[in-house]
């Protein structure tokens, strides 16, 4: 399956992060097909914390979306991330968001695809269109 990601992090070495990231999804959850420039961006929502780098990728998975998600959750916590359902917008050191699982729709308590705020994030925005064709 055809699938879109989006990368950030503002701890850290944020480019080393998002480098160990996309290679423990190619480790792990699917073949890295594209990879989009890495962006500094300003932070959204709470805006008193580092700048962010943020980055989208393309994989090919056989995983299906919810083992996907614990995938990406578990090379954030491999990676550092603290994650609690109070830190929206807060620092760190990764965050794997799944955008697109090709065609496929989803709406679970755990996971919404497609991601439901990426018309309104220019920094998912911007490097997604360098990959999605």
């Amino acid at each position: 399956m055809q699938v879109f990601l989006s990368l950030g992090s503002n701890l850290g070495d944020r480019r080393l992060t998002i480098k160990k990231a996309i290679s423990g999804l190619n480790k792990t959850a699917g073949h890295v097909i594209k990879q989009s420039s890495i962006h500094e961006t300003k932070p959204v929502g709470k805006t008193d914390q580092p700048m962010f780098l943020n980055c989208c990728v393309e994989i090919e998975t056989d995983l299906p979306p919810l083992k996907l998600l614990a995938a990406c959750q578990k090379i954030e916590k491999q990676l550092g991330r603290l994650k609690s359902e109070k830190d929206l917008g807060l620092p760190r050191t990764i965050d794997i968001d799944i955008l697109f699982y090709g065609n496929e729709t989803l709406d679970t308590p755990k996971l919404k695809i497609p991601h439901p705020r990426i018309k309104e994030r220019e920094f998912v925005l911007k490097p997604l269109a360098e990959i999605k064709h």
